[in-house]
């Protein structure tokens, strides 16, 4: 009961006071939406001049804001060693005399040299389990061989695991002394589809291995007249490959993450954090952007995410003029669209220890169909469900819960960054119920403009994210992993010591 009663008592308190964030503020967000998809930003690429302008465009609202640098910061920017990594221009496959075609049998990325007859060995999904004590390699001899094994990890093959995992298995066929390592494809995927999102220049963190690709021929092959999956895998016959692979670059191509800090108002609930995240890069220009037309090659992402960037930058402008009980952390992630790396980068280098953050909020989407609602991806999930339902309320605006499940969007935004490591997390998106005609007419479209974006519930939206965050941070509570949740064991380990 008292539990309760201080709850009810705060939130009276706060809906007594004004709060900067729920006031009219659609001059600013507007301002904020159009720079940051605006055509001379060129779809803001990770990596690209269009990224880095509006890097600095963000750095500059937080400044004026009077945001703090993060710890050991010197600026707003977070540096990313990203590298862009070319794949092989010329290679050649072969398996027991039958000739693999390159880009319709097999896709070979990255690697330098030439294999005659080499010995091919099955290594089933080419990992390892140290924690276990278990190894894909016990009792396997691989040494100057090539090793084909299973794609992704096991029970997990979708694109995101791959990228994933793909270097962890470089890395140890490497280390077992291969001189090649293939992926079998066997996906849901169509290889076409497959081979356009892998084939092409991707962006990757560089963690000192990439100075080694060139030792290990590293691709995907799919399985021509059932060869391998009869013969090396299910009667283990003894196979041998010719194979050779060239022309492929690595590239230094830095990027940057940007985070500032409001300081808590309370004297012992300002050292914890609330973490607030958006993404602000987009998949950039021309045909590695998506299907252009005839007047417009440009993706300007406004749905996705400058609409959420500016919620972010609203927050960012009226708390820091009313601040929280607790501290905030405005963090801008690039490296979204090439698999959440820019979040991922941050989650393994924070730079205010994880256990000191209570909760990410997260705001992304891909675009609305109701200017009436907001959607939350993690409902029922972290006990903050009455702060939401307040939020929008004050704001006017409703709530679908968790719309479309059948496509697991919780773990596709930069929330379930966090989320893994334990981080209690959601993803705040705009009102849609349904991937529809009306959310895929700009969901990585040239379409997606900032003139088709309506500017009242882009204000609206915003004040309710800001508005959120704040009662978040008021809390008299922490949020909390609902019991059993996939993500509790991780914020179990993160928190040990925290009184949690």
């Amino acid at each position: 009961m008292h539990y309760i009663l201080s709850l009810l008592f705060i939130l009276s308190l706060v809906e007594i006071q004004a709060q900067p964030e729920r006031k009219s503020d659609g001059g600013r967000t507007s301002t904020y939406l159009e720079y940051l998809s605006a055509d001379a930003r060129m779809g803001r690429r990770t990596g690209e001049p269009g990224n880095d302008e509006a890097a600095a465009y963000i750095a500059k609202v937080f400044s004026q804001a009077g945001l703090s640098y993060a710890p050991g910061l010197t600026s707003f920017f977070q540096e990313i060693p990203f590298v862009a990594v070319r794949p092989s221009e010329t290679y050649q496959f072969s398996l027991q005399g039958v000739t693999f075609q390159p880009g319709a049998d097999c896709l070979i990325l990255s690697g330098k040299g030439s294999l005659q007859q080499a010995p091919v060995v099955f290594a089933r999904h080419g990992l390892e389990d140290a924690e276990a004590g278990t190894s894909d390699y016990d009792g396997l001899d691989v040494s100057g061989k090539v090793v084909i094994v299973l794609p992704g990890a096991p029970g997990n093959t979708n694109p995101r695991a791959i990228l994933e995992v793909s270097r962890r298995k470089r890395d140890l066929a490497l280390k077992k002394g291969a001189a090649a390592l293939l992926e079998l494809y066997q996906l849901s995927t169509p290889w076409p589809f497959f081979t356009r999102y892998f084939g092409g220049e991707s962006l990757q963190i560089d963690d000192g291995s990439f100075s080694h690709q060139n030792n290990l021929i590293y691709g995907w092959v799919k399985d021509k007249n059932d060869l391998i999956r009869k013969g090396l895998i299910a009667d283990k016959t003894t196979m041998s490959a010719s194979l050779s692979s060239a022309g492929s670059t690595v590239t230094p191509k830095p990027s940057r993450n940007v985070i500032g800090i409001v300081e808590g108002s309370h004297p012992t609930l300002k050292k914890e954090y609330v973490l607030l995240s958006a993404h602000f890069d987009h998949v950039g220009a021309g045909s590695r952007g998506g299907q252009v037309s005839a007047s417009d090659s440009i993706f300007n992402g406004a749905r996705d995410n400058a609409f959420g960037t500016t919620a972010l930058l609203h927050a960012a402008a009226n708390l820091a003029k009313k601040r929280p009980a607790r501290s905030i952390i405005f963090l801008a992630v690039t490296g979204e669209e090439i698999g959440l790396l820019g979040s991922k980068y941050y989650a393994g280098n924070p730079l205010v220890p994880l256990h000191h953050t209570v909760f990410n909020l997260n705001t992304d989407g891909a675009g609305y169909n109701s200017t009436r609602h907001v959607s939350v991806l993690g409902w029922g999930r972290t006990g903050t469900d009455n702060l939401i339902a307040l939020a929008a309320r004050r704001c006017k605006l409703e709530i679908y819960k968790d719309p479309a499940p059948e496509q697991n969007l919780f773990d596709r935004s930069d929330n379930v960054s966090f989320a893994e490591k334990g981080v209690p997390a959601l993803t705040f998106s705009p009102g849609f119920d349904a991937f529809d005609d009306q959310i895929a007419r700009y969901y990585h479209t040239v379409a997606d403009e900032a003139a088709s974006v309506d500017k009242a519930y882009l204000l609206r939206f915003s004040q309710t994210f800001a508005h959120l965050a704040r009662l978040i941070a008021d809390a008299p509570f922490t949020p909390t992993w609902a019991k059993g949740d996939k993500y509790e064991d991780a914020a179990r380990k993160l928190y040990r010591g925290n009184g949690r």
